[in-house]
């Protein structure tokens, strides 16, 4: 029942964004229904964005970031590196070259996954290679990465340097602060004191 749920899902978004295709395209597609079920399923056109973070900073030239909204949303923020290449206009021929090859690691975002995955969807369906979807989007960029959760007192070596991770990429993304966990001798998190503003010294009254 639950594979014939994904499956009438599947179609509905192909039924979907097959109206985007263009009147004029001679491209035939290469995957069924069910092969392209099978790919969602497994997750596998999923990057998360502790990896797409990592790459960003390396400079890894082997990723093209592609964001998938409105040129107005792209100009207001972007990830470092990434070209606009709006929903509507995935299958332009003159993206062809860019986003059917072997050589780079396309990555599309959007605001949540849905336009990502979409673009992913129609793109895999005509049996196009190499290109993936940032998970969970700018949403998910914003909460893990620029803002992730501070780990409570009890807590795992793993989260410890997830979290120091992530600020350090918060920090060199330009967002945050470079202040990372040290778990004290007991294996807790000791909360760091408030600062203590320096008071003024009153003026002496009189004097010359």
């Amino acid at each position: 029942m639950k594979s014939l749920h994904y499956l009438s899902l599947v179609l509905l978004i192909l039924a979907l964004i097959i109206a985007l295709v263009p009147q004029n395209t001679t491209r035939p597609y290469k995957l069924t229904a069910e092969q392209l079920l099978t790919e969602i399923r497994t997750g596998t056109q999923f990057i998360s964005p502790d990896e797409v973070v990592d790459k960003i900073i390396q400079k890894d030239p082997s990723i093209q970031l592609i964001d998938v909204r409105n040129p107005r949303e792209f100009d207001m923020f972007n990830l470092p590196g990434a070209i606009n290449i709006p929903l509507q206009d995935i299958l332009s021929e003159k993206n062809f070259d860019l986003l059917n090859q072997g050589t780079k690691m396309n990555i599309f975002y959007s605001n949540g996954s849905t336009e990502a995955n979409e673009a992913w969807l129609l793109t895999r369906q005509l049996g196009y290679q190499n290109n993936y979807v940032l998970q969970g989007g700018l949403n998910y960029w914003t909460e893990t990465i620029l803002n992730p959760d501070r780990p409570g007192t009890v807590f795992s070596n793993d989260e410890i340097a997830k979290y120091n991770f992530r600020k350090a990429a918060s920090m060199a993304m330009g967002a945050g602060d470079a202040a990372a966990v040290v778990p004290n001798s007991s294996g807790t998190i000791t909360p760091k004191p408030g600062l203590v503003p320096v008071k003024k010294k009153k003026k002496a009254s009189g004097g010359c």
